[in-house]
């Protein structure tokens, strides 16, 4: 159904009830409906509008004798035919420039301060994909975790550092992590990660290595998840788990949160803000990554100076979330940050 399907009593109705619902989260009624339409119409007959509303598929009944809600399908509608998106002041765009300001920061840290500053403002949460390197290795170390694990710490000559824990070979001690480290920073001058891995991978199947067998496993182990991955940067977890007043939905968004953990989802979500151009609205089960949750998300990819996605930010909220307002917000980040990285 378009929004063109609908007469306007019909559409000056239904808007309300999406306003309605967006401000407060509530069911709407037709008495509240009939103090706030400009339709001189009875209750009576707005619930007769409601009523085809619903057998529209657009609202819904959440229980007896309640209000009416928007189904998925109904703000969908919303949101394409008749959501007004809002402008950005020139001090809200001034602050965001301000703010991701890359001076003094490096990239993660810069991708990092654009998360925490749109979770701030849209008092979601939000996530930036950082993009993956093609850069050159500047240093890698090993940082003992525990008898049998340890972080992998890889710094690239354009700022980024990634972290990563993985399984160490039994037996293997720090002697042999500091060897690790030493042969695999020898490699890694002027070269990306793919470079190194190929290189470290021939000496490794021609047995030039100089190197014990533990830390040749720990080696050959490592490089083995070596691809310059996306990095996933999540930030106000907390705004989108305040509202939530049921166990079973807190475990939902707790499930989203380490589904979004998973690097396939993170592709997946790469996958779907680079379809099309411009800024993509998600709502519920549109995408199967947010249907069990009932979350929203907005997201925009951001470019580099070849204008290639190199990655993504947006924004996760309830379905009520204010797209008005939210959708400038992340279009214009992910625009200053695709600038900061020419």
């Amino acid at each position: 159904m378009s929004i063109q399907e609908l007469n306007e009593r019909s559409r000056i109705v239904f808007r309300h009830i999406v306003e309605t619902y967006m401000h407060t989260g509530e069911p709407v009624g037709s008495r509240t409906l009939s103090r706030i339409t400009e339709l001189d119409l009875s209750p009576a007959s707005i619930r007769n509008v409601m009523a085809d509303l619903a057998d529209a598929g657009l609202l819904y009944s959440p229980h007896t004798s309640a209000g009416r809600l928007p189904t998925q399908q109904g703000l969908r509608l919303f949101v394409d035919g008749i959501l007004e998106i809002g402008n950005l002041t020139e001090a809200e765009r001034a602050d965001i420039k301000a703010r991701c300001a890359v001076d003094g920061r490096n990239m993660e840290e810069m991708l990092t301060e654009a998360s925490t500053m749109l979770s701030g403002l849209s008092n979601c949460a939000s996530l930036v994909i950082a993009p993956k390197s093609d850069s050159s290795v500047k240093q890698i170390e090993f940082v003992r975790l525990g008898v049998d694990r340890a972080l992998v710490i890889i710094v690239t000559a354009n700022g980024m550092v990634e972290n990563r824990a993985i399984e160490l070979p039994p037996g293997l001690t720090d002697s042999g992590l500091r060897e690790a480290a030493n042969y695999l920073n020898a490699k890694l001058a002027g070269r990306t990660l793919h470079e190194t891995k190929e290189a470290i991978q021939r000496e490794l199947d021609n047995h030039q290595a100089e190197l014990d067998d533990l830390t040749q496993d720990l080696i050959a182990h490592d490089i083995a998840s070596w691809g310059g991955g996306e990095t996933l940067i999540v930030r106000g977890h907390a705004n989108l788990l305040q509202n939530v007043q049921a166990l079973e939905d807190l475990e939902k968004i707790r499930e989203l949160f380490d589904t979004l953990e998973v690097k396939k989802e993170r592709i997946k979500l790469l996958e779907l803000a680079e379809k099309g151009s411009g800024v993509k609205i998600f709502i519920g089960s549109e995408n199967n990554l947010f249907s069990l949750s009932g979350t929203s998300m907005i997201i925009s990819p951001y470019h580099n100076s070849q204008e290639q996605v190199v990655g993504a930010i947006g924004v996760i909220g309830p379905a009520r979330l204010n797209y008005a307002r939210i959708v400038p917000m992340v279009d214009y980040t992910a625009k200053v940050i695709g600038k900061l990285l020419d």
